[in-house]
């Protein structure tokens, strides 16, 4: 058995060998499919990445009029924080929001002289982060509805409620449009791929026909006569795999440099390293179960052993 072995797996390097351009065709078809489907296992990170840091930077922010006692706020922020999908509530005092405005507004000497000749204009401030994004039109909802604002228009003490819904909304409809798109590339190029593999196989059957014909006649084992084709489908899905992880460390390199303007900025070529083996076994997985799928199947179609 380890005979045969060793002459099946000498002789589908010979197959693809002698299979010349077309198996070299396979190959980068192959490749290009599997580059596709690691990017996108790298993008899927980027794009979480992204989603984290939005999440982390849109809160809703609730304003209160300057005449509400320290003492209300507190007790609302206490009744905020018992609600379902809110994470976290911060309390900002009113000395906090003037100390504040006074520093985003440092450079223009027309505002700061008229905030000391008027008390302080400002309310307190609580901003609310959100476990996740959708439950933000809750809490939105509940802090616009009456029992929030209070019963009467004389009583209400919320001065204004803003929240970036446009801007998170957009981009998850972006991320889920984006990993649509790559997931049907990717499916494509994984059909062209095999097509590819099978009509390079194909080719290989055919111009083997007359060994073939010579070895069943010798009574050669199945085994024997297809394992070959199988061999060298086998081929070109671990050379591609092996091209398609030594294209991705450039492209992530490409990626950070074209980056490097962004704040909060996601480190692809780190993440690439850290997770090297699980990419590399990804890209592995799909190249030989795909080149051998398609394999088995030109064999199965043309050569009736």
């Amino acid at each position: 058995m380890l005979v045969n072995t060793k002459r099946i797996i000498k002789s589908g390097f010979i197959n693809f060998w002698r299979s010349g351009v077309v198996a070299l065709s396979s190959v980068v078809v192959l490749t290009v499919a599997l580059f596709v489907i690691g990017g996108l296992y790298l993008g899927q990170a980027l794009l979480n990445s992204s989603l984290e840091t939005l999440k982390e930077k849109v809160d809703i922010s609730v304003s209160f009029y300057p005449d509400v006692a320290e003492s209300e706020v507190l007790t609302f922020k206490k009744q905020i924080e018992s609600l379902s999908g809110v994470k976290e509530v911060s309390y900002s005092s009113r000395e906090a929001e003037i100390i504040d405005f006074r520093e985003r507004n440092a450079d223009n000497s027309i505002i700061i002289q008229s905030l000391e000749e008027i008390p302080n204009p400002l309310g307190a401030r609580l901003n609310i982060k959100a476990i996740d994004p959708s439950h933000y039109e809750n809490i939105a909802s509940f802090l616009k509805a009456d029992n929030a604002l209070s019963a009467t228009e004389e009583d209400k003490f919320i001065y204004d409620i803003n929240y970036r819904k446009l801007d998170i909304d957009l981009f998850i409809a972006f991320t889920a449009a984006v990993r649509r798109i790559g997931s049907a590339i990717a499916l494509v190029l994984i059909l062209i791929a095999v097509l590819a593999v099978f009509s390079t196989v194909s080719l290989a059957i055919h111009v083997s026909r007359e060994e073939i014909a010579v070895m069943r006649l010798v009574g050669a084992d199945n085994r024997y006569i297809r394992g070959p084709f199988i061999i060298e489908g086998a081929i070109a899905g671990l050379l591609a795999s092996l091209l398609a992880v030594m294209f991705l460390y450039p492209a992530t390199i490409w990626v950070r440099q074209a980056t490097a303007a962004f704040p909060d900025r996601f480190d692809l070529v780190s993440y690439y390293l850290n997770h090297f083996s699980t990419l590399f076994f990804l890209i592995l997985g799909f190249g030989l179960i795909l080149s051998v799928i398609a394999s088995s199947w030109a064999v199965r179609k043309y050569l009736k052993v």
